[in-house]
């Protein structure tokens, strides 16, 4: 199993910017696409965005034009870059890896994730 640890998260004033990174060890996250989740209070964890193993990105309308997803094989990283942060993005944002829009638990499970607040 590919383990991965996401940090970056913090504090942020609204139309501030953060970067979250995911770091992987284990297996190389490279083999799989790799997805950015968020979950905030009383709601329900949703898909924010997702790199393919082949660089197609997907983004859900709510952060399109303000969220850019990247990764860095040398330094198996993939990174959440968010820019112009509204109160709504304030959530818990997990990585999880990805194969064709789907997840593989057997091969990549949820983690602490990282806490990203947006308060004035």
């Amino acid at each position: 199993q590919v383990q991965l640890v996401e940090s970056g998260g913090g504090l942020v004033q609204p139309g501030g910017s953060l970067r979250l990174s995911c770091a992987a060890s284990g297996s190389s996250f490279s083999f799989y696409d790799m997805g950015w989740y968020r979950q905030a209070p009383g709601k329900q964890r949703e898909l924010v965005a997702t790199l393919s193993r082949g660089g197609v990105t997907y983004y859900v309308d709510s952060v399109k034009g303000r969220f850019a997803v990247s990764r860095d094989k040398a330094l198996k990283t993939v990174y959440l870059q968010m820019n112009s942060l509204k109160f709504e993005d304030m959530a818990v944002y997990y990585c999880i890896l990805m194969s064709g829009g789907r997840l593989i638990p057997g091969v990549s499970s949820w983690g602490q994730g990282t806490q990203v607040t947006v308060s004035s």
